[in-house]
């Protein structure tokens, strides 16, 4: 089994900045690509930033140039800093990876999530 843990989120007035990280744990024998996401009430979940093993990233147009996708192999461990927050960033923002364990007769990847951490921006 694997877990994937947010933390970070938090009530933030406009321009102001927060880092999400996200740790994964369990059975895990790699950890492919990763992403964040968001979901605004009454809205569908949105794809924010991806980050590959190998560190090349992607991000939604809304957030370019103000949140940067890191992640720590290491430690397995991922991060988001949001810079020059506005009220439309406010949400609930998900950890995704797609991770490799091994099952019986070699390996196996599946899709995970996190249980999601609340950033509200407002003043």
């Amino acid at each position: 089994q694997v877990q994937l843990v947010e933390s970070g989120g938090d009530l933030v007035q406009p321009g102001g900045s927060l880092r999400l990280s996200c740790a994964a744990s369990g059975s895990i024998f790699s950890i492919n690509a990763m992403g964040w996401y968001r979901q605004a009430p009454g809205e569908q979940r949105e794809l924010v930033a991806e980050i590959t093993r190998g560190g090349r990233t992607n991000y939604a147009d809304s957030v370019k140039g103000r949140f940067t996708i890191s992640r720590n192999n290491g430690r397995n461990m991922l991060y988001l800093q949001m810079n020059s927050l506005k009220p439309e960033d406010t949400a609930v923002y998900y950890c995704n990876a797609e991770v490799t364990i091994v099952v019986t007769g070699g390996w196996q990847e599946y899709g995970y999530w996190g249980q999601g951490t609340q950033v509200t921006v407002s003043s």
